[in-house]
């Protein structure tokens, strides 16, 4: 069997979103059985819920705070507190580490798990993979799940809440989205379906849904960025937050990952940018993988034209590097260009040298188009 000929495309096996959605918890409930284990950060816990408790009017629930990290350790506890409760289901609610966490307690107590996020600031909650960490917050290993999410829900009411710099981060990852899939479309890369080591491609679903989320984001995104800022659930928000979730993350995950992500890893080796946001990094390697991969001026204009009116980064400066050194531009490129990075997904070669001269490229170019010197 030639895996390279096999494609595959993995979905959420429900997506629901708009304004009061937490309102379907009872019913998701239900259909799953008698009671969930509910799964919740600190700030869900203490903020949130009080508002929102009225929707879960019906629902047999045990709600457990999460804490700390997405360890070992803290999924054993919760997954042993939803046995000795008998839950049916694991309903996580809130950032991303309690949601993987979530996920990682739904899978050792083989029940169906309801992802809600607070935030429409990355594509990961639909993916089948969970980050567990150390105590003290470092990865330890990547935990494939064997499904996708059985609902992913987003109440853009309580989305629409958030700082605007998670939603602005969100399109800067989702921004990603369709010029690494193309990469991988034109090479025949694998895609992120069912972790590393197989050869499956995406299918023509999962390319066309990546080019649907670019195709959103350039026309709807400053308007949900100024319904944000508003606190309005506009129908641009409304399309927005689905291009950050649903759009990126099928097209991330069955469409695959190029170089913008692995000059994120880059980048992520320098302290002085550890206090930024995973898709603000992931913008900027959008943009100097536009040099990299030899895009022309109608699409390079066109994402810098975005990324400046949403107010992503678009020069190592906006990621506090003001005047990088060589070797902290050799030490981006080089990491970009570890063996096991998604830079080798591209059609052109990784090379170290190559990612330099992109970084320096899209640096400059950023710096021009804000007047800076």
């Amino acid at each position: 069997m030639d895996e390279r000929r096999i494609s595959q495309t993995c979905f959420p096996a429900r997506y629901i979103q708009g304004p009061d959605a937490l309102g379907k918890i009872p019913s998701i409930v239900k259909g799953f059985g008698s009671s969930a284990l509910m799964i919740v950060d600190p700030f869900v816990a203490d903020k949130v819920l009080p508002e929102v408790e009225e929707h879960f009017s019906g629902a047999d629930l045990v709600i457990e705070k999460f804490v700390g990290e997405c360890t070992e350790a803290e999924i054993k506890r919760l997954a042993d507190i939803g046995s000795e409760k008998n839950c049916e289901a694991v309903i996580g609610f809130g950032g991303g580490k309690t949601l993987d966490t979530s996920k990682a307690v739904s899978f050792y107590m083989a029940k169906p798990i309801v992802i809600v996020p607070t935030l429409a600031s990355t594509d990961a909650p639909c993916s089948a993979r969970a980050v567990i960490y150390t105590e003290s917050g470092e990865v330890v290993r990547y935990l494939d799940l064997p499904k996708n999410p059985d609902v992913i829900l987003l109440d853009t009411k309580l989305i629409v809440k958030a700082p605007v710099r998670f939603l602005i981060s969100g399109i800067g990852d989702a921004l990603s989205t369709w010029f690494e899939a193309e990469s991988c479309m034109a090479k025949g890369s694998p895609n992120s379906t069912c972790g590393a080591g197989h050869l499956h491609t995406g299918s023509m679903t999962a390319y066309a849904l990546a080019k649907l989320c670019y195709d959103t984001l350039k026309e709807f995104g400053m308007l949900a960025v100024s319904s944000a800022r508003a606190g309005a659930c506009t129908p641009a928000f409304e399309k927005v937050v689905e291009a950050n979730t649903l759009l990126s993350g099928l097209g991330f995950e069955s469409g695959g990952l190029g170089a913008a992500h692995a000059i994120h890893n880059g980048l992520s080796e320098l302290a002085a940018c550890h206090k930024y946001m995973h898709g603000e990094k992931v913008a900027f390697g959008v943009l100097a993988g536009l040099f990299f991969s030899d895009k022309g001026k109608k699409v390079i204009d066109e994402v810098y034209d975005l990324c400046l009116e949403v107010g992503l980064p678009v020069c190592l400066a906006d990621l506090g590097l003001e005047k990088p050194t060589e070797e902290e531009l050799w030490t981006i490129a080089k990491r970009t260009c570890t063996p096991e990075e998604t830079i080798h997904n591209e059609l052109k070669p990784g090379t170290p040298d190559a990612v330099y001269q992109a970084i320096k490229a899209a640096d400059l170019e950023g710096r021009r188009r804000k007047g800076m010197k």
